[in-house]
């Protein structure tokens, strides 16, 4: 099984998509969030843009620790800054996976915050993992669109906005 090609192939079609939805990124909106608890949307889209990138810090870490500083938000204000750290996230994460091996995905890969252990998977489990964070927080900033009457692209099939694949 060819696992290396599949996930290259996943990752270029979330990558595919999620610009579509970026590229609908409305300006003003930065701070809209639809409950006290939620993310506000700039902070929830830069993360989106951001996790593309996270192959490369998986396939080149044994472990995240976030007391170390080690991992720091980035702080996005614009839609071009987004579409930027987008494509910039997805060519790393990309390069990443063209330049490992099979046997590369099998080590475990740890978060960790101040040496406590709050998730573990194999190399490739953090890859897949990732990949969903992907889509649930693409489907997350749908809802923050619909919720402000933006149309929405569709992801895996047509949407009630878009009709075409």
């Amino acid at each position: 099984m060819d696992t290396l090609s599949q996930l290259k192939s996943e990752l270029d079609s979330e990558f595919q998509t999620t610009k579509k939805f970026i590229a609908l990124f409305p300006e003003g909106k930065n701070d809209y969030a639809p409950h006290e608890k939620s993310m506000k949307m700039m902070p929830l889209a830069t993360h989106l843009v951001k996790v593309f990138e996270w192959p490369h810090t998986i396939l080149n870490t044994s472990e995240l620790d976030f007391a170390k500083g080690e991992y720091q938000p980035t702080q996005l204000s614009t839609q071009e800054e987004l579409l930027n750290k987008l494509e910039e996230s997805y060519q790393a994460g990309k390069k990443a996976l063209e330049n490992t091996n099979e046997e590369l995905l099998y080590p475990s890969w740890t978060i960790k915050n101040d040496g406590h252990e709050l998730a573990s998977w194999s190399k490739y489990g953090a890859i897949r993992h990732a990949l969903n964070q992907i889509t649930h927080h693409r489907a997350q900033l749908g809802v923050y669109y619909r919720l402000n009457n933006i149309p929405l692209p569709g992801s895996y099939g047509p949407s009630a906005d878009q009709q075409s694949f």
